[in-house]
């Protein structure tokens, strides 16, 4: 395995001429391609304010804490910043992930064989971060020539025991282990992996692509961000995973934003308050209608209950509070709890 050095990449670059003119390839060999490369090539820099460029990119935020965001990309990737990078790219510019990675995937690998006649594997790498680890390592965002996965569910280890759900991303390791020699600042985009040509296919077959490393959302056990989780910890006690949630800022989504009704007999207000020290305060308000039946009260407990359960979950400090507002005659108050930071 080793990497090559490539000039700054253009809009508009061949990446084909690049490629097989900066080493001889040979059949078999897996090219390991760093996504910001194929970006730039393909004029996804822009410039301008980041944040305006993630929320661009966001399909679905998956959690956020202050200015840090995680966010699923309309690909179907969940990365931070969506994807988005400032790194090794003009100041003031960013770049985004490429449009289509597997599409790009093969397109090169078609063209390589045209040009040299060599039956190549192309992975497109981009930087992820381990949800439960520290650090990051390179995994794929697109492939083509190679099963981005290998299914040895149903075969029996040396011990005769019965594999149920081994399946080694391949693609993923490749794109690991290409990151050793391309580096993060190099002007190495390229790594060259030979001796996995058992993973390469035909000419002409390039497999499913790296999309088919997604999770679908039926058995993503994480699909839900870090708000969500502290609501579970908070209604399953687990005080233990509470205290690993920071207190909110002002920047934070507003943790109240779930307790909300549509039926008409039924009024929720929730107003964010700024308070002493960068943090935030809510004031929760709700009402019900003095003709409202049984099915709406019932309703109004679960809202309260909901919010209730909203500040256990980050650590807030519920106290009774009175909404400086003329009541109306046909409303009742029912609660109003002003919650702040403990």
């Amino acid at each position: 395995m080793f990497g090559v050095r490539w000039p700054e990449v253009q809009p508009g670059a061949d990446l084909t001429a690049l490629v097989t003119g900066g080493v001889p390839v040979q059949d078999g060999d897996v090219l390991v391609l760093t996504s910001k490369v194929v970006s730039k090539a393909a004029g996804r820099v822009v410039r301008g304010d980041r944040a305006a460029a993630i929320a661009a990119e966001t399909e679905r935020i998956v959690a956020q804490r202050g200015a840090a965001v995680i966010a699923q990309t309309r690909h179907g990737f969940v990365l931070a910043a969506a994807g988005v990078d400032a790194s090794n790219t003009e100041p003031g510019t960013v770049v985004l992930l490429p449009e289509h990675p597997d599409r790009s995937a093969r397109r090169l690998r078609d063209e390589i064989y045209a040009a040299v006649g060599r039956n190549v594997a192309v992975v497109v790498s981009d930087t992820a971060g381990r949800a439960w680890r520290l650090g990051q390592t390179d995994m794929a965002i697109g492939c083509a020539g190679i099963l981005p996965a290998v299914d040895l569910r149903g075969t029996a280890d040396s011990y005769g025991n019965l594999l149920e759900v081994t399946t080694p991303a391949v693609a993923d390791e490749l794109a690991a282990a290409g990151d050793l020699v391309k580096g993060k600042a190099t002007g190495c985009p390229l790594a060259v992996v030979r001796g996995a040509g058992d993973f390469v296919l035909p000419v002409g077959d390039h497999g499913p692509g790296a999309i088919a490393l997604l999770r679908d959302t039926e058995t993503d056990l994480f699909a839900l961000g870090a708000r969500e989780a502290a609501v579970t910890a908070a209604l399953r006690n687990q005080p233990a995973a509470l205290r690993r949630f920071p207190a909110l800022a002002p920047s934070d989504v507003a943790p109240f934003a779930e307790v909300v009704c549509d039926d008409q007999a039924i009024a929720v207000s929730v107003e964010a308050i700024p308070a002493a020290g960068g943090l935030s305060s809510w004031l929760v308000q709700i009402d019900v209608r003095r003709d409202a039946g049984p099915p709406q009260w019932l309703l109004v407990g679960q809202l309260l209950e909901r919010s209730r359960v909203v500040g256990a979950a980050f650590r807030l400090v519920g106290t009774s509070a009175a909404r400086p507002t003329t009541p109306r005659p046909d409303w009742q108050m029912v609660d109003c709890t002003f919650w702040a930071v403990a």
